[in-house]
């Protein structure tokens, strides 16, 4: 049994490797800088020991992570820019440095290594730079799009008026993974440190073009949904990074080897985009 401390654990990545970590019997550590927050409550629920602990508070880090045998990282530059993503990511492998502990597992970006020009890409490349120089045993998850986006948001502001906004073509195939199948990859690193150190994979769990997304969407809500092409223009408006993102995946495509990974790894239940479509609640969803 190994005690693994997790960051972002009251998030979607967090949460899930938590959960992983949980059923297959290991003591997790979740971090997190509201202890208090339902998402908290659930995972001691669970059974996880909940601690406080502020990337920008190098003390507390320290104190989360003394004594544990490993962790799983993740930084954002969502609600705070690229800038503090790395200054965060750095704060947290130093710390873990300093913990000398046996193994850190970063979720990352896939693609984020190929000098995308994506800004929340490049931010996620600096960190694993960082991790990589650290001398700690290490190991890189490099998630494709998240299929969990499309449950929230703008996506699903337009999916209530049966539309599927997405700047993309409709023939342009895109590689997509939920937050569960990201735990479950997450959580088996962890378990398996020997197979896994010094390695960096891009995981996916299916391949949609953005016309099949609209489809599966339609049979999932049970209504119509059409895919429209929003201009890079206009999300630039909201989000240059976006905007930038929304233009790799055109000119270049996110490639992931699904087939290959499904193959080398059948301990994952991976979900194709109908799974986990079926497996939302839109009623719910659309109501918010």
């Amino acid at each position: 049994m190994l005690t693994i401390a997790v960051t972002g654990a009251t998030g979607a990545q967090g949460g899930a490797t938590a959960r992983a970590l949980l059923a297959a019997g290991h003591q997790v550590r979740a971090l997190t800088r509201r202890p208090g927050s339902p998402a908290a409550e659930a995972l001691r629920g669970l059974g996880a020991e909940v601690r406080h602990a502020d990337f920008d508070d190098p003390g507390s880090l320290a104190a989360a992570l003394a004594g544990a045998d490993a962790l799983f990282a993740v930084t954002t530059p969502f609600g705070t820019d690229t800038r503090t993503e790395v200054r965060q990511g750095t704060a947290l492998v130093d710390a873990a440095a300093g913990a000398r502990l046996g193994h850190v597992v970063l979720t990352s970006a896939a693609h984020a290594d190929r000098g995308t020009g994506v800004p929340h890409f490049e931010s996620k490349w600096a960190v694993e730079q960082h991790l990589r120089a650290s001398g700690l045993p290490w190991t890189v998850i490099a998630p494709a799009a998240f299929m969990d986006n499309y449950a929230s948001g703008w996506t699903l502001d337009g999916l209530r008026t049966g539309v599927f906004a997405w700047a993309m073509p409709a023939d342009r195939p895109l590689t997509l993974i939920p937050a569960t199948d990201i735990g479950a990859f997450a959580a088996l690193a962890l378990q398996r440190r020997d197979d896994f150190a010094g390695r960096r994979l891009d995981i996916a769990s299916d391949a949609c073009t953005p016309a099949r997304i609209a489809a599966v969407l339609g049979t999932a809500l049970g209504r119509p949904i059409a895919h429209t092409q929003p201009p890079l223009a206009q999300v630039r408006t909201h989000s240059p990074d976006l905007a930038a993102m929304f233009a790799y995946f055109t000119d270049t495509g996110l490639d992931v080897d699904v087939t290959g990974l499904r193959q080398a790894h059948p301990e994952i239940a991976w979900h194709t985009f109908a799974d986990w479509a079926g497996e939302q609640n839109w009623t719910a969803l659309l109501k918010r």
